[in-house]
């Protein structure tokens, strides 16, 4: 028989746990159980009940307290009552550091000391690792000279390493190598829902910030608060302007002028353009009007991806993308190269390049790029989701799919991302495009004209 997984409690069955009257007390990794229960356990045994019977008629089912728990908890009560007598079963036998019914027990098991020795080589692995990482961006922030981890961070880790090595029992054991508490690992583990709201704050905050950070070109940390205080009348501290840009790798730098930078115009505004699309997506006619966008794609342990695409008004096609862990501009940069490489030997036509006014599209080098590529620029009115509504849906009903199950690695999350576009484009079939393909459909369109 294989070896039991060991189970964590949650903070919520642990309550469950301490409610049912069966239960003497419990931990975040074991049930101890009151000494009436376990000899009424052993006489439903003798009459033909089932472990698992026995455990859910008592408010136990194994969902709850673990897979097998049932089985290997009334063997051993068994085991203890047929060599000791039931005067064993009345005394407190768990819990106990150096005693039991057999006498002194060993102060660590082998495997245990095992197991403690792989947990700390696997956090010091980790933590190194993490080190590096964030010496490599310290390195590159102006007066910020804090080189230990965090304690999100630390949380992170010790999940990581958790999942990673298989090594659930060693929680206690983790949080002590790691300087945190356990109660603080649990309240983060269990915060999911908070950290993904907060995500969704940041990035908001961060189309703004973003948007200072290219008009201003300095971009230091001083400045962007300035410029938030005196151009938007936005309150925000330095700490919290200095977290959301390193999270999205945009860091400020202290380095030499290059040259090339002295042939730039002193200052470049963003320019914003007016909806020439309005709304009238699909003009019958493939690549003539494109929508484009980007969206933001969680993995692993709070880390995010970021997808440019492009989308044919008229047939759905997703006909270019570009997947990255930057929003740096040339994320939409290559989305522009790969939309070219479709379009550049097409006869000459007016065409409509249609987004929202995020920094990316309003800002002068990616506006001249799609001039000279032969596009008409249009965008969205300023807060309204419905004048680029096509590619908006794209991307709700791309993430119920590929976010349906938590991935854990970037290279997973690309397989996925591509998977469902070329699911979407060759194997969707939609009533509106007459049943067909969003390709199908193209060629449909293109021998009928």
């Amino acid at each position: 028989m294989g070896r039991l997984s060991k189970k964590i409690y949650s903070q919520a069955e642990i309550q469950a746990l301490r409610n049912n009257p069966n239960v003497k007390s419990v931990t975040e990794k074991s049930i101890t159980y009151s000494s009436e229960f376990k000899i009424k356990a052993i006489k439903q045994s003798k009459q033909g009940m089932t472990s698992t019977q026995i455990f859910e008629l008592a408010g136990l089912p194994s969902h709850l307290i673990g897979k097998g728990k049932s089985d290997q908890s009334l063997s051993r009560w068994k085991r203890l009552y047929k060599d000791h007598g039931e005067d064993v079963l009345l005394q407190e036998t768990r819990g106990s550091k150096n005693n039991g019914p057999y006498g002194p027990r060993e102060q660590l098991s082998l495997q245990e000391a095992l197991d403690k020795a792989n947990a700390r080589i696997a956090y010091l692995e980790g933590n190194l690792e993490l080190v590096k990482k964030l010496e490599q961006h310290e390195r590159s922030v102006k007066n910020d000279k804090r080189n230990d981890l965090s304690k999100q961070e630390r949380f992170r880790l010790i999940n990581q390493i958790i999942r990673e090595n298989q090594l659930a029992g060693m929680v206690n054991h983790l949080c002590d190598l790691a300087g945190v508490s356990k109660s603080g690992y649990y309240y983060w583990l269990n915060s999911s829902d908070k950290r993904a709201e907060r995500e969704q704050n940041d990035w908001e905050d961060f189309q703004l910030l973003y948007r200072i950070f290219l008009d201003k070109k300095k971009c230091g940390i001083d400045e962007i608060k300035m410029a938030l205080e005196t151009e938007y009348d936005v309150v925000m501290n330095h700490k919290k302007i200095r977290r959301i840009l390193r999270k999205n790798n945009i860091i400020s730098s202290i380095r030499a002028a290059k040259p090339y930078r002295k042939m730039m115009k002193a200052t470049q505004e963003n320019v914003t353009k007016k909806n020439l699309v309005n709304r009238q997506f699909d003009q019958g006619i493939p690549y003539k009007v494109f929508l484009t966008d980007i969206t933001y794609l969680p993995y692993g342990s709070g880390q995010w991806a970021y997808l440019s695409a492009v989308k044919d008004g008229a047939t759905g096609e997703i006909v270019a993308h570009h997947f990255s862990t930057s929003l740096k501009m040339n994320l939409v940069y290559e989305t522009l190269d790969k939309l070219n490489n479709v379009i550049k030997d097409m006869p000459v036509m007016e065409r409509y390049i249609h987004s929202d006014q995020g920094v990316h599209y309003t800002y002068p080098i990616f506006q001249e790029k799609v001039e000279n590529m032969g596009l008409i620029q249009s965008m969205s009115r300023r807060g309204n989701c419905w004048d680029n509504a096509p590619m908006e849906s794209f991307f709700g009903h791309m993430k119920d799919v590929v976010l349906s199950e938590r991935t854990e690695t970037l290279q997973d999350l690309w397989y996925a991302v591509e998977d469902y576009i070329e699911f979407y484009n060759n194997r969707r079939y939609q009533k509106k495009l007459k049943k067909m393909t969003p390709t199908a459909y193209r060629d449909h369109l293109l021998w009928v004209a």
